[in-house]
């Protein structure tokens, strides 16, 4: 068996085991359910702050390229310059 699955099945246990933790917990099913809807939203609120964080990464990425982009022509004209520049130095 690779390692990748027997983690995924050590982390899904968990998972299990803490939801059913939760749900045979001697508390008030209001309450249960209260603890199991916080969890969600601290989860979700994870995710979101994860996703936002790739999202900026990904923008500046492509600004980043977008200007480099941008910037070839330019550095085509300059390097001509130059290469014209020299010829005229070399052939004076």
């Amino acid at each position: 068996m690779k390692s990748g699955n027997i983690l995924l099945g050590v982390l899904a246990g968990v998972a299990v085991g803490a939801l059913a933790g939760i749900l045979f917990a001697p508390e008030k099913g209001s309450t249960t359910r209260k603890q199991i809807l916080r969890k969600g939203e601290n989860y979700a609120d994870g995710l979101k702050e994860k996703f936002d964080e790739l999202l900026n990464t990904v923008k500046e990425k492509y600004e980043t390229v977008s200007q480099e982009i941008e910037d070839i022509p330019y550095r085509g004209k300059s390097k001509s310059g130059e290469a014209v520049k020299e010829n005229k130095n070399g052939n004076a």
